[in-house]
């Protein structure tokens, strides 16, 4: 408790110093010199670069989510739109896995009540002296289905470079990450179906992002210490097994 006590304060010195170099910076004069302006700023840059960050993040945690408002829902900024969007989930994961309800069924039903409540409206309003509803002329925009095709397709190229990326490049310490992934991946859709899956992981993104921003500075102290055991544990294993497989073996027999 001591050692994250002040591994703690520590960040928030370090960020504390970081903040009054940047004011001192910003609030300078514009008459200062040149000099002292690169040197404020250069300093803040290497104070900055000393804080270990989780997967070497730089920006806060509201930027690696995208910004906006995707970003304001997983980091709870507005808890009633936040609750609501995890209730619809929770309810959808309910109805399709407890409940065993289908999803063409729901539709269907919910068509079906839709329908006829508005039937009901329009054909008794004469009766009962009032208006009939103005049921609104729906027209999907092209531009919504053209802006959601093209970041699916942006996405699934970037995912596809990135495996090209790992199998070219011949970096083991990558391969072994996706396959574990992988792997991890496969465990998960053995125990459950893609409905739970999708779900956990929704609830994950819900959790875990809001969770690591009000922690970030004990996450991060901790996550330092496991990647340097890792990095050490990785030089062992590269010393005893990795430096000992044979390489270009194949490549000198083709050329004799």
């Amino acid at each position: 408790m001591a050692d994250h006590t002040g591994e703690h304060e520590k960040h928030h010195e370090t960020e504390s110093l970081i903040e009054k170099i940047t004011e001192k910076f910003h609030g300078h004069d514009s008459s200062s010199d040149s000099e002292d302006e690169k040197g404020m700023k250069s300093a803040a840059d290497a104070v900055k670069a000393k804080i270990y960050r989780l997967f070497g993040r730089e920006k806060p945690v509201h930027n690696v989510l995208g910004g906006g408002k995707p970003a304001d829902i997983f980091l709870w900024r507005d808890k009633k739109i936040s609750a609501g969007v995890l209730g619809v989930a929770t309810a959808i994961w309910v109805l399709f896995e407890l409940l065993e309800y289908h999803l063409l069924s729901l539709v269907a039903h919910i068509l079906i009540l839709a329908l006829a409540i508005l039937f009901l409206w329009s054909n008794t309003s004469t009766y009962i002296k009032k208006a009939p509803p103005k049921i609104p002329e729906i027209i999907i925009p092209e531009g919504i289905v053209l802006g959601v095709a093209s970041a699916l397709r942006i996405e699934l190229n970037r995912a596809v470079a990135t495996l090209r990326d790992i199998v070219c490049r011949r970096d083991l310490k990558k391969f072994l990450a996706v396959v574990a992934g992988l792997w991890v991946l496969s465990v998960l859709g053995s125990c459950c179906n893609s409905l739970t899956l999708f779900y956990i992981c929704f609830v994950l993104l819900h959790t875990v992002p809001v969770l690591y921003e009000k922690y970030e500075d004990q996450v991060d102290a901790f996550a330092e210490k496991a990647e340097a055991e890792f990095k050490k544990q990785y030089a062992v294993f590269n010393v005893k097994v990795l430096s000992k497989i044979p390489k270009g073996s194949l490549k000198d027999k083709k050329l004799a």
